[in-house]
């Protein structure tokens, strides 16, 4: 009997022991994985005269990482947590290289940006160099994407789809037989005008002038007191709206009695605080929908006010979508490799605010629209859409 005994109490204890040796084994072996923090660079010009723009484009960034973390990003079996990196190109060039340079060497798995063609595609080379995804959500240069590099995409028409329709509308709707071209000399703004005035003599208007003045001008009564005595129908200018502004200002101010024609880099909502009464001459284009036709573009602004507390200026949207996009890439190459991200990017379909987004060979956006303005009593309201 105690024997008996002895042999089912030394059995049961090895039982206890086998299992909780096993409990413990098998506690060790599961792996542990700590949360992995992946960066996505965003660029633009954080300061300088059109810094309102750039740090437009940056809310909408920062928006959707907010959104995309606090609803948890897992790759594979690993929590994911996004980082921003946010960097000042000053709209510059130069700068612009130097920002595209330090974020490869940060280890960025893609780019939102930059804001400005004239900034983009000089970045673009140093992100295709390292293999790293770049979506511009506002450059609108037919250049960007034109280069033959497979790491660059938009979510924005381009200027050889803007221009012409700012051309058309202006033959057709407003009646302009003659129009004096003025640009800012950068990538974007001269880019446009170009198309715009290629387009307009193709509709049977007369480009009277031409002329080229610099993105930091403020000064323009020299080169409109020689159009005013041009008489143009209509002036067309190529540029921000730091610039335009008060370009269309000074024309009213020297009783230049003309309409002013711009694309989007004019079409913000701060136009009528730069150019005064002057905004209401003002018909411009963005390449896109406008907000309130956007399928999430209402949901979307109330969001933005209420993390920001200002209104959307306008490129925040499509920096929104541009950086979903890159996250909805990375779950699908269930990978944060920025090499398997840019292997995704060309079958993207992505539902976002502006829209269905799909890209084509070239990395531009299918299906895109341009949105006709103009501005009354310093507000900003639709008078056609173009689809594309």
């Amino acid at each position: 009997m105690a024997n008996t005994k002895f042999k089912a109490l030394f059995q049961m204890g090895t039982g206890v022991f086998t299992g909780a040796g096993l409990f413990a084994l098998s506690t060790a072996v599961q792996p542990s994985f700590a949360d992995e923090t992946v960066t996505i660079g965003v660029v633009g010009p954080l300061t300088g005269n059109i810094a309102h723009l750039g740090k437009d484009m940056e809310n909408g960034a920062r928006l959707a990482i907010e959104q995309a973390n606090a609803k948890g990003v897992t790759i594979g079996v690993q929590k994911v947590t996004l980082k921003i990196d946010s960097q000042d190109d000053a709209g510059d060039p130069r700068t612009a290289s130097q920002v595209a340079q330090r974020l490869v060497d940060d280890k960025v798995i893609g780019i939102i940006g930059h804001l400005q063609s004239g900034t983009s595609i000089p970045a673009s080379k140093i992100y295709s160099d390292a293999g790293i995804v770049q979506i511009a959500p506002s450059a609108t240069n037919p250049a960007f994407t034109l280069q033959g590099f497979k790491t660059t995409f938009r979510v924005v028409a381009t200027d050889a789809q803007q221009g012409p329709a700012l051309a058309q509308y202006a033959a057709k709707s407003l009646k302009v037989k003659t129009v004096a071209v003025i640009d800012d000399s950068t990538a974007y703004g001269q880019g446009l005008a170009d198309q715009f005035e290629k387009a307009a003599k193709a509709a049977g208007l007369k480009v009277i002038s031409h002329d080229g003045t610099s993105d930091q001008t403020v000064d323009f009564r020299a080169v409109l007191t020689k159009i005013k005595a041009e008489k143009p129908d209509a002036i067309m200018y190529g540029g921000n709206d730091a610039a335009g502004g008060p370009l269309a200002k000074q024309a009213e101010q020297l009783g230049l009695a003309t309409k002013v024609i711009s694309g989007d880099g004019m079409c913000t909502e701060k136009l009528p605080e730069l150019a005064g009464t002057a905004a209401n001459t003002v018909y411009c284009s963005e390449a896109s929908l406008p907000l309130e036709k956007m399928p999430g573009g209402n949901a979307f602004q109330a969001d933005y006010i209420r993390r920001f507390g200002q209104p959307i200026q306008g490129f925040s949207p499509f920096s929104y979508d541009a950086t979903n996009v890159l996250i909805d890439a990375m779950k699908r190459a269930n990978s944060t490799d920025p090499k398997k991200i840019l292997a995704a990017m060309p079958t993207t379909s992505f539902d976002g605010i502006i829209g269905r987004i799909a890209f084509d060979s070239k990395g531009d956006i299918q299906h895109g629209t341009i949105s006709i303005f103009r501005f009354k009593d310093n507000k900003k309201s639709l008078l056609e859409e173009v689809r594309l």
